[in-house]
């Protein structure tokens, strides 16, 4: 066992080799401990190892509280590194600073900020805007979280997709049911703590505060985003399911919001609703918010994004791989991997990596198909699956003949409808053996059992797939088999396409007010702006853009 003692101001470091603890000297600091896995659950084991770290006798220490999780797998056993606050005997620990969120009434007369879109973007934007004094109007196209139920089982069972209820639209947005993973790579876009405590709050694990890579399931999201709907309208927020924004008018010399016209999904009626401010959270796939907003003349950006397939392992082949073959035990969770490489020279890399998980059908629209992944919040299921994807830009798709502000988003529908095409015109997704896909132009023979519920037909993903994508993917898959053998593990079946990583397109915005350039009072926002990577960017930008948005409403007040 190694460990590193430290003071409460020093930095967390880890040491890569063993090295003698230095006493704390002051009653109450962090420590660093590091032990095997199982270890760090037994109680008095942890304990002496705590004491160890800081250089104190078991004596000596009074109270610990372990602050952050992460594991090593680079060695056998596998370490777990928790980074824990100590207090020695007769002194107390500060207070854990988490206090459960309650939402304050509004007033009646309070202001009001549309947002459309209730993904995490656009719910958290309604939290930060009754905690600001303004009054939430949501308007969402799909149905509320737990009905959206319905709407996914038709796509498994019939192939049928409800363009405004599927796994991307409806309450909670898509990451509700394509798993709930909350870790970003960019700490610079706000309170990251904050948000996962406003997630406790509604029901969330408390071990997502402490977890390196925190994950929620989609068994578990539901009932927290209803939870925080409920809050929210309690609050005096108001939400409008079933509704699709149809146009948003703007008047006045600078051209600036003043009303959106939505139309019932239901009963075809449109409302009109007078507004100065509106949030635009629609996630990255509501095609048609991107063609109204071009319509009108306002600009868009084509931006890079990334497209592959989805590769499927038994699960205990990459417990094995990153385990060290050493059993998984009760200790140890699902073993996931992250990869990334230069092919061609583009960038391949893994993505949405989810261990004990599922290949789920993502299509918002008949006529194309769509897969991303998801887990349980325990991850117990028996394969493990992962984005395996290519970066493109604009040189790829100019080459196919699409060009634009729009012309990302025509290649990307390209490839889910040709996808569609060739698997039979159904939710069922063309499918390859890893190795068949390696060696070229070829079909595989049969294909493994996967957990993509409508079904896979064998086709030669080489030849459909476009070949600036399907030469660098190739490329890619091989080295990452030398980083790791079992990665080419016989049953490793790949199932096409992973096509929605993210916004093919940016709604441009102010670096200040992070309005429109074009549209004073429009809030691009979340995934759908091109300004966010999965559900905890997604929730700190909803946060950020309503207090710009409050911002304008106090300088025009």
């Amino acid at each position: 066992m190694s460990a590193q003692g430290r003071s409460s101001k020093s930095k967390f470091k880890r040491r890569k080799e063993a090295s003698k603890p230095q006493r704390i000297l002051s009653p109450i600091g962090e420590v660093e401990v590091r032990l095997p896995v199982e270890a760090a659950h037994q109680s008095e084991s942890f304990r002496t190892a705590v004491a160890a770290a800081a250089g104190w006798t078991p004596e000596e220490l009074g109270d610990y509280r372990v602050i952050r999780k992460n594991l090593d797998a680079r060695h056998r056993p596998v370490q777990a590194m928790w980074l824990t606050q100590i207090a020695q005997v007769g002194h107390v620990l500060p207070k854990d600073n988490f206090v459960a969120l309650k939402l304050p009434a509004l007033d009646a007369d309070a202001p009001e900020i549309v947002i459309i879109g209730a993904g995490p973007a656009g719910l958290f934007a309604a939290i930060e805007a009754i905690q600001s004094g303004f009054r939430p109007v949501i308007i969402e196209r799909g149905a509320p979280v737990r009905q959206r139920r319905r709407d996914l089982v038709k796509i498994t069972r019939d192939h049928r997709v409800d363009p405004h209820s599927n796994y991307c639209f409806g309450e909670g947005g898509a990451g509700t049911y394509s798993d709930g993973k909350l870790y970003t790579r960019s700490h610079k876009r706000g309170d990251i703590r904050g948000a996962l405590e406003c997630l406790v709050s509604f029901g969330a694990d408390p071990n997502i505060l402490v977890e390196s890579h925190p994950h929620i399931g989609t068994n578990k999201l539901p009932g927290i985003i209803e939870s925080m709907r409920e809050s929210i309208i309690t609050s005096g927020g108001v939400v409008h399911f079933g509704c699709l924004l149809v146009d948003i008018q703007t008047d006045g010399p600078e051209g600036a919001v003043s009303a959106v016209i939505w139309k019932e999904v239901d009963s075809q009626e449109q409302v009109t609703y007078s507004c100065q401010s509106v949030i635009l959270a629609t996630g990255h796939s509501a095609r048609d918010v991107f063609h109204l907003l071009h319509g009108k003349g306002w600009k868009l950006e084509a931006k890079p994004f990334a497209i592959g397939v989805r590769i499927e392992h038994p699960q205990s082949v990459i417990d094995q791989a990153q385990y060290h073959g050493e059993p998984r035990g009760d200790w140890l969770p699902p073993a996931s991997y992250k990869l990334v490489c230069q092919a061609r020279g583009r960038g391949v890399h893994s993505f949405c990596m989810c261990p004990g998980g599922i290949i789920a059908p993502c299509a918002t629209q008949d006529g194309e198909v769509v897969t991303n992944g998801w887990s349980p919040s325990k991850r117990n299921n028996p394969f493990a699956n992962s984005g395996m994807v290519v970066q493109i830009d604009e040189s790829i798709w100019e080459a196919e003949g699409f060009s634009g502000p729009l012309g990302g988003l025509e290649f990307q529908q390209m490839i889910e409808k040709r996808c569609w095409e060739a698997a039979g015109k159904t939710q069922r997704a063309p499918a390859q053996r890893l190795h068949d896909f390696l060696e070229g132009d070829k079909e595989s023979k049969d294909l493994p059992t996967c957990s993509y519920l409508p079904g896979i037909v064998s086709v030669n993903l080489r030849s459909l797939l476009p070949e600036s994508i399907a030469e660098p993917l190739a490329e890619g898959l091989a080295t990452f088999g030398k980083k790791m053998p079992a990665f080419m593990h016989a049953d490793a079946v790949l199932v096409a396409p992973e096509s929605r990583t993210s916004s093919p397109i940016r709604i441009p915005r102010d670096n200040d007010s992070l309005q429109h350039p074009d549209v004073p009072g429009l809030f691009p926002c979340g995934e759908g702006g091109g300004y966010a990577g999965g559900i905890l960017s997604a929730a700190l930008d909803g946060t950020k853009v309503v207090q710009a948005s409050v911002r304008r409403f106090q300088d025009r007040a």
